[in-house]
């Protein structure tokens, strides 16, 4: 299995410096729900240094510019542009207060927990030192103690910090796949850092006094092989939802998180649509999916330049054979080329899961909702094979959006297709 580990063999941890960027605060009762982002501190000297040097070095992971449109982009001034447009435009789509609802699944789609959330984004800086400042907020569990004069019904909030995005941190431990005029970005997060500042520590795990908050989630493994987070944005509505792929050491998958956020600090009773709802019958999760889905698909290299590298027309078909396998063909034709790309998969349905033959997988969620991984990524390294994972989202009964993350044999993410498909 191809992890990024450090040269004492453990997982690299993106919060390793002194500045721990999340920690527990203090608990909010119920009348701090209109909140708003709190304005933060300029940067100290020190992160500002390290993020003009990440500029001046760019990461190794990542194709840079040809010779000649780098030259070209110096010469008009825009080379420095472009990154600074991406990282804004980034901040952009996600500033806000967002209320939603967390959901932990098991990897065969059986749900584990919901909890209530809140996430308040800010930002602070310009250009290339604009930096989004996430706080997180989680509904705790009931007390069970009682005090005079307290009103032990009143829920209350725990507020969290979460590790600031920027040019740096996106180039080099996210490597971002970013589809500004789609609403839509993928994120890949190196070995443990994103489960060990934002997952764990406090926030849905233990937090520094061995209590567990929320009680009873059962954690992911402590040094997962790939974390990757797709977002996708509403058509209709200023909603989003966040999903992530969590694999075990063994490249086998852990379990699924599905955060579903609206933008705004009212109506939390509406934010949770009568279609995501885990208690419909298992067997109808395939039914929307199935039929032909024609669309347009585009491609983009991963970093924050996010080059385009292809645009296609698709058709994708999914029925249910006589013999109740699931058959799967898909279409792709390249803008401008007379070339088409044909994939056809057999698979076999098991409650909510789906296994394709070849070794992919997806699992069946609820609200119009699948997420698709490799059955084994650890083999599928060893075979020096790229490897996807996919998230695909239903909103509505005609038209569906999808993001497809690709991962070398090395688990560096090295591009990202968003899909926009209508049934016919």
């Amino acid at each position: 299995m191809a992890t990024t580990s450090s040269s004492s063999g453990s997982p690299i941890s993106i919060a390793s410096s002194a500045n721990n960027p999340l920690f527990k605060t203090r608990n909010l009762p119920s009348h701090y729900y209109s909140w708003t982002p709190k304005p933060f501190r300029e940067p100290v000297s020190s992160i500002r240094t390290s993020i003009i040097q990440s500029m001046k070095q760019p990461s190794s992971s990542f194709p840079s510019p040809s010779p000649g449109a780098a030259a070209a982009a110096k010469q008009k001034g825009e080379e420095e542009y472009i990154s600074v447009d991406a990282i804004q435009r980034f901040i952009q789509l996600n500033l806000g207060n967002w209320t939603g609802t967390f959901h932990q699944f098991d990897s065969k789609g059986n749900l584990m927990h919901k909890i209530s959330t809140k996430l308040a984004a800010g930002s602070y800086g310009e250009d290339e030192l604009m930096s989004l400042i996430q706080t997180l907020y989680i509904k705790q569990p009931p007390s069970t103690t009682s005090f005079s004069g307290v009103d032990d019904n009143e829920p209350e909030w725990s507020e969290y910090k979460i590790k600031e995005t920027n040019m740096f941190t996106i180039d080099k431990y996210q490597q971002i796949g970013f589809f500004p005029k789609e609403r839509a970005y993928a994120l890949r997060y190196q070995t443990a850092g994103m489960l060990e500042n934002v997952l764990r520590h406090g926030v849905l795990g233990e937090d520094d006094i061995g209590e567990e908050s929320p009680k009873n989630l059962k954690l992911p493994s402590r040094r997962p092989s790939i974390v990757c987070e797709n977002c996708l944005y509403s058509l209709k509505k200023d909603r989003r939802v966040r999903a992530f792929h969590v694999m075990d050491p063994k490249g086998i998958l852990d379990m699924l998180f599905v955060f579903l956020e609206d933008r705004g600090s009212t109506a939390q009773s509406a934010t949770i649509p009568p279609t995501f709802d885990d208690s419909k019958d298992d067997r109808d999760r395939i039914k929307p999916f199935l039929g032909t889905w024609k669309g347009h698909s585009v491609t983009k290299r991963s970093g924050v330049y996010g080059a385009t590298l292809a645009q296609a027309d698709t058709v994708a078909v999914l029925e249910i054979n006589k013999d109740g396998q699931l058959i799967q063909d898909i279409a792709s034709t390249l803008d401008g080329k007379d070339v088409t790309t044909n994939v056809h998969w057999t698979g076999t349905i098991s409650k909510n899961l789906v296994t394709f033959d070849g070794g992919f997988q997806l699992t069946l969620l609820p609200g119009g909702i699948y997420m698709g991984c490799p059955c084994d990524v650890a083999k599928c390294v060893q075979e020096s094979k790229s490897f996807h994972f996919e998230f695909c989202w239903l909103e509505s009964p005609g038209k569906r959006q999808r993001l497809v993350r690709t991962y070398d044999v090395e688990g560096l993410a090295v591009s990202s297709t968003y899909f926009l498909e209508t049934k016919v």
